[in-house]
């Protein structure tokens, strides 16, 4: 039995993995953080949130400084997938946000059916359609 957690995470209960629903790969133990399975970028905030004042005049420019806080984006080692991020203050380690009582999890799923439903956003290559015949 696979019991889809968050858009991109998933528990086999069978095997108590953390799976990738985009590529159905094994990511680590469910009783474990996910986040110690999967490829983390330290990213700068200011990437993603440029200064909108110079910082050259201004302490303050609408953007996160660096030293206060970084940006922590977690990404399926086997397909990319961006699972998770994280505003964390530098040198803190990455939060434990999901944590689930396995036992008590297989005992309220044994009597349910499995949902199967693809991720969100998951590509799905639109039908080819011929245009032939119509002057394209």
């Amino acid at each position: 039995m696979k019991v889809l957690v968050t858009e991109y995470l998933r528990i086999d209960l069978e095997t108590e993995r953390w799976e990738c629903r985009a590529c159905e790969g094994d990511l680590m133990d469910a009783r474990d953080n996910y986040k110690r399975g999967l490829l983390v970028y330290n990213r700068n905030p200011e990437e993603i949130h440029p200064p909108l004042l110079d910082k050259t005049k201004y302490s303050r420019t609408y953007s996160p400084n660096p030293g206060w806080c970084r940006i922590l984006e977690y990404c399926c080692p086997h397909c990319g997938t961006l699972v998770e991020v994280e505003y964390l203050p530098p040198g803190h380690p990455p939060l434990r946000d999901i944590e689930f009582d396995i036992d008590a999890l297989k005992a309220q799923w044994a009597e349910r059916e499995e949902v199967t439903v693809p991720p969100v956003g998951k590509y799905t290559p639109a039908p080819r359609h011929s245009h032939a015949g119509h002057g394209h």
